[in-house]
């Protein structure tokens, strides 16, 4: 991945698209990466090149970007939409100690920690509420993968694969339900139609309040930064 030196270094994340016939630049508002764009003919030297005579205007729309909330001692991290403050522990886990995050080992271990411990809580929530939503439903599925994607907090495939987003769990739990009611309920129905929509408020009656929340407030969850 090419770097632009300075401080901070800029990492650039290069994508080839047959489509293009120039390069441009995206900086996300999710997170702050950058992406280029490049025709599939293009080196990648001329990429940097384009990179680089552009970098003013890349550290203005880094610099623009809101506060990142940060992973570390003394800050806070929600968990299951209760904020938590995070705090140095012993032993070798993280442990949830009322409203505060115990995270044995030195600061810089502290992201990378709290990003496993909120994977396995997610996969056991959201293993829960799709056992669950399935067996309503009188349905079977093939696997639960967690992922961080940006485009969306859940899928299903018609092999009955589901997908989520293991951010989830730093949601309010209603949310983290609906979801998993959501995709579930794309076992039955393949598509958005009222008949799934149907489906969907069978599983969990008043959805639209979770689902308003993810298109006020989901933004939030992609806010933290957990290292690479």
């Amino acid at each position: 991945m090419p770097v632009i030196p300075g401080s901070p270094p800029v990492e650039i994340t290069l994508r080839r698209s047959p489509r293009a016939r120039r390069f441009s630049l995206r900086v996300s508002r999710l997170d702050g990466r950058v992406t280029l764009s490049m025709p599939a003919r293009a080196s990648e030297r001329e990429a940097f090149q384009f990179a680089l005579s552009q970098e003013d205007w890349i550290r203005r729309a880094l610099k623009s970007l809101p506060d990142v909330p940060p992973v570390a001692p003394g800050a806070w991290l929600p968990v299951e939409g209760v904020p938590r403050l995070i705090m140095p522990g012993e032993g070798r886990s993280v442990r949830l100690e009322g409203e505060s995050l115990a995270v044995p080992g030195h600061a810089d271990q502290v992201p990378a920690r709290l990003a496993a411990f909120l994977k396995v809580r997610a996969r056991d929530r959201l293993a829960e509420a799709t056992d669950r939503h399935a067996a309503v439903l009188g349905l079977g599925y093939r696997s639960i993968t967690l992922r961080d994607t940006r485009s969306r907090w859940g899928s299903c495939t018609a092999e009955g694969g589901l997908m989520y987003n293991w951010r989830l769990i730093m949601a309010p739990l209603p949310v983290l339900d609906y979801v998993a009611a959501h995709e579930v309920a794309h076992l039955a129905e393949m598509n958005h139609s009222p008949a799934f929509w149907a489906v969907v408020a069978r599983l969990y009656p008043g959805y639209q309040t979770p689902r308003r929340w993810l298109k006020t407030r989901g933004t939030e969850l992609h806010a933290f930064r957990f290292g690479s």
